[in-house]
């Protein structure tokens, strides 16, 4: 056994202790259901913002980030800006959530869905979200910790065998504790992350030379007129430049895009799926979590904001954009610009592997460091599926067996349900990646697309009631469809049943939740304009009702709404959507080099610094000026008499 095994193994049986201690200690402090399912409501604030913000970044930012911007450049990097993008989504909407949650005594996102537009087929459709995120998402992150040890490992051990192997742990302290050990070990696993995704950053420094070289060969590298998918119509580096608003071309599979996918309509619209990470089900079972809001307004501003948006902003592009000075790209290589060849060629599919392959790079001379950024890769991937798996099982026995099977259960069956469930579900996401890769990698990408598409009802739940039961479960039901029928899944599926469809994958450049949420809002609107129902009216009153005595921000703020929702539309704007094409050329040329770029860095660089610092404002403004993400006015209590209507 080499010397960087044993380290390994040490790391791993040292998680593995702490994991499980918490999923003991736990386990003795969750006598009753509520105590398993919601850790008592009792989460503190700096757990939820620790663990909550692995949930939102975690495992697919950690791997996923760094290898699409070495295959992609700068226009794939400017999703960097999910650091604000994603709490965005809380800053909407987890207070008034909690505050529903507290009030009317809510478990799951299904439950408070069923109760506020009185729709079954509501309840259904969100455990649907909820399962394709349990299942095959988690089947992909899972996966991803299996190759990882079989990169370090140098192929002695399998990754199907690190995989199932690592995910016993995982079952173990969630089955175990429930959501208080998922969030209690979420802590350290967002710490890991953070600290892991900073190391592999600085590896990639070191051997580059430090910053200033990296700037000089990213120089060099911007006068090749090469791109990831082909050269753009202007001729410039397609790493370097946004290609364009949108493409009207069919989509991946039938007509690629010139320069690269990453137009500004599919970084928004790509955007807009990451924001159905905290959208989700399952995120809004951790709001409910938490002793108070006290955490969200640092979790999303200083943590989500600041500091994983210089991770990503900084050390991700580093990780990225360094590898092709490092010998993972041929053509930089041919090109006479490689600075030290370290890495392997992970061109032409195999990307994936660029951070197990960057960690990879310090084993002989510090195995135990490379022994704990594995540890920090693994962290970052199981605080999401520790996230979900538990919810899982929480949702499953609030809203299908305490609902329809069983409404006498007592605590005890409650839980031994839930641990039932989240065993099938490990069980299923690990038989899928393991026995059906292409399977689980086509329905994981449906994930958040889904997610995505419960914002519109989640719009009308928290701040507008005019949007009305037909107009959310259509919009909601043909939304998942559109996401469908324009992502892998729906295609292959298509092509199963003898069917072509006239589009690929994310045709126009828009991903598939942008094309889900045109088709869900629009449905909205024109339904809620002819379904106003005065009955439902006066239910949905009582809700808005408490929420505005509860959340409403005082009288003296009312000056800051417009100029805060104007700057949000304009970050939105020039931030993810159209007017991000003049960072392309606004400070220099894409090609000028280092002498004509402004402060010495590429103009698309300068840009998305720049509209993730006034990303931060922007948050700030609405989370704290605002008081969306501050205590509430009043203290929130109980109510018994829950009303409910025509579940």
């Amino acid at each position: 056994m080499t010397v960087t095994l044993i380290w390994l193994f040490v790391f791993i049986a040292l998680y593995s202790a702490y994991s499980l201690f918490w999923g003991v200690v736990s386990a003795r402090m969750a006598p009753t259901a509520e105590d398993f399912f919601l850790g008592g409501r009792q989460i503190p604030s700096w757990i939820f913002v620790l663990s909550a913000t692995a949930i939102s970044f975690s495992g697919w930012t950690a791997l996923g980030q760094p290898a699409f911007i070495f295959r992609d450049g700068f226009q794939y990097a400017a999703l960097s800006l999910c650091a604000i993008s994603i709490p965005l989504t809380g800053v909407l909407f987890l207070k008034r959530q909690w505050i529903l949650g507290k009030h009317f005594g809510y478990v799951t996102q299904a439950e408070m869905f069923a109760d506020y537009y009185g729709s079954a087929a509501l309840r259904w459709m969100i455990l649907l979200v909820a399962l394709f995120f349990a299942v095959p998402f988690l089947g992909m992150q899972l996966a991803a910790s299996g190759y990882l040890v079989q990169v370090l490992s140098d192929g002695k051990i399998h990754w199907s065998l690190a995989m199932w192997v690592m995910t016993a742990v995982l079952f173990l302290y969630v089955c175990l504790g429930g959501l208080r050990a998922a969030a209690y070990v979420g802590a350290l696993q967002c710490m890991l992350f953070g600290a892991g995704m900073i190391a592999v950053g600085l590896i990639a420094y070191i051997h580059i030379g430090g910053f200033g070289e990296f700037v000089d060969a990213m120089s060099n590298f911007s006068m090749l007129g090469m791109g990831p998918l082909g050269t753009p119509a202007s001729g410039y580096n397609a790493y370097f430049e946004t290609p364009g608003v949108i493409q009207f071309v069919e989509g991946l599979g039938r007509e690629a895009p010139s320069g690269g996918i990453w137009t500004t309509s599919m970084v928004l619209s790509y955007s807009i799926a990451l924001m159905g990470i905290q959208a989700a089900p399952a995120f809004t079972i951790w709001a409910f979590s938490s002793r108070d809001p006290k955490g969200f307004g640092p979790q999303q501003v200083w943590v989500s904001g600041v500091i994983v948006g210089v991770i990503l902003i900084f050390f991700g592009v580093a990780q990225g954009m360094g590898a092709n000075f490092l010998g993972a790209s041929p053509a930089v290589t041919e090109a006479g610009l490689m600075v030290a060849r370290v890495l392997p060629d992970l061109s032409a599919g195999k990307e994936s592997g660029l951070v197990a392959h960057t960690i990879h790079i310090i084993s002989a001379r510090s195995p135990w460091l490379m022994a704990l950024l594995a540890i920090c890769a693994f962290a970052a991937i199981h605080a999401m599926a520790a996230a979900f798996a538990s919810t899982a099982g929480t949702m499953f026995v609030r809203d299908i067996y305490k609902h329809y099977v069983n409404p006498a259960a007592d605590d005890r069956e409650q839980k031994l349900w839930a641990r039932i469930t989240i065993g099938l579900v490990l069980l299923a996401a690990l038989l899928l990646a393991t026995y059906a890769p292409r399977a689980q990698v086509e329905l994981g990408s449906l994930a958040m697309g889904f997610g995505a598409q419960l914002l519109p009802a989640l719009i009308g739940l928290c701040w507008m009631p005019w949007i009305t039961r037909p107009a959310a479960t259509v919009g909601l039901g043909v939304g998942l469809a559109m996401v469908v029928l324009t992502d892998s899944f729906g295609l292959t599926l298509a092509e199963f049943f003898g069917f072509q469809m006239p589009w690929g994958r994310w045709p126009w450049t828009i991903h598939s939740a942008g094309w889900g949420i045109v088709f869900n809002v629009a449905l909205c609107l024109l339904i809620s304009l002819v379904s106003q129902r005065s009955k439902e009216k006066s239910h949905k009153a009582k809700f808005h009702a408490y929420l505005h005595l509860a959340a409403a921000a005082s009288s003296d703020k009312r000056f800051l709404r417009p100029v805060s929702w104007t700057l949000a539309l304009v970050w939105l704007f020039f931030g993810l959507g159209p007017g991000s094409v003049l960072g392309n050329f606004l400070f220099s040329l894409p090609d000028g080099g280092v002498a004509a770029w402004a402060l010495g860095l590429p103009s698309i660089w300068v840009w998305q610094i720049i509209w993730w610092a006034l990303g931060i404002l922007v948050m700030w403004l609405l989370a704290y000026r605002l008081q969306m993400s501050t205590m509430p006015n009043i203290e929130v209590k109980a109510e018994d008499d829950v009303f409910k209507l025509g579940q």
